[in-house]
């Protein structure tokens, strides 16, 4: 079994526990229930931001514990400050170290599409996400099956969550995607080796028709490649191990924004000169 292969069995077994303990009726009377989301396509689509999705994540099973000091409330408030576009946080517990509590702490004190980070394979978990603040869902076309994709994202949708699906190769955009998703993240970390490389989102790029918001995921520490990836029609960049790695993840977050912000203003000029 590949590490996915693990998750996924394991992810069986607790949404079937979570179902027992915290039933829908009772999800559903969470006061974020009723709320309307923020749309994290609108908000990398606009021009005033960077499209910078950053990432609370405590471990991996790859790098094993990568900040547990670093809190929800002050990480967050601190990407958001930075200039970030939009959150990302893991509520994986077994793998990832998260929880369901850092997305509701994350929703308290910022108004920002949040991204909740998961591995979804049932419709409970996604009225879960609606339950505990979420704007967006992922769903990794690694582990689901197309008509599995549609159906989630379909229902995803009738709560008024937007949906990312990300994807691996070309071979899983040509089968999973499909007119109920928003988003097309691809993530540049082969997820048997573990090794990442940002010329998969390059070589992925033409195959993403434009109706969807394209997102780079995994390995992007260089504020250079934001620029390259833009080039190739990127709008999102989803940072999480490059900031969390740090003891202070929102000042790493920080600069980096700034040093995005300088590279663009450099550039500008340049061109403008070459004219």
């Amino acid at each position: 079994m590949n590490i996915l292969d693990k998750i996924t069995a394991h992810k069986k077994k607790e949404v079937t526990e979570r179902k027992s303990l915290f039933p829908e009726k009772l999800l559903e009377k969470s006061i974020y229930f009723p709320t309307q989301p923020i749309s994290m396509k609108k908000y990398l689509l606009r021009e005033d931001r960077n499209g910078i999705i950053a990432e609370y994540k405590r471990q991996s099973p790859s790098k094993g514990i990568i900040n547990d000091h670093a809190k929800v409330e002050k990480t967050s408030i601190g990407y958001m400050q930075a200039g970030a576009s939009a959150l990302s946080v893991l509520t994986d517990t077994e793998f990832f170290g998260g929880k369901n509590e850092d997305l509701q702490t994350a929703r308290k004190y910022n108004f920002c599409p949040i991204l909740r980070k998961d591995f979804i394979i049932d419709e409970y978990q996604i009225i879960e996400a609606k339950s505990i603040g979420a704007d967006c869902i992922l769903l990794i076309a690694a582990i689901l099956k197309p008509e599995e994709v549609k159906r989630l994202a379909a229902f995803a949708h009738k709560l008024g969550l937007e949906v990312l699906l990300e994807v691996h190769d070309g071979e899983e955009l040509k089968a999973a995607l499909c007119d109920e998703v928003d988003l097309v993240g691809v993530n540049n970390r082969d997820l048997k080796t573990f090794q990442v490389n940002t010329d998969t989102s390059v070589q992925l790029a033409r195959a993403i028709p434009d109706q969807f918001v394209k997102v780079s995921e995994s390995g992007i520490s260089d504020p250079l490649s934001v620029l390259m990836l833009r080039e190739h029609g990127y709008r999102g960049f989803l940072i999480g191990e490059h900031f969390m790695a740090t003891s202070r993840p929102w000042e790493t977050c920080r600069k980096f924004i700034q040093e995005v912000k300088s590279l663009e203003a450099r550039r500008k000029g340049q061109l403008e000169n070459a004219y």
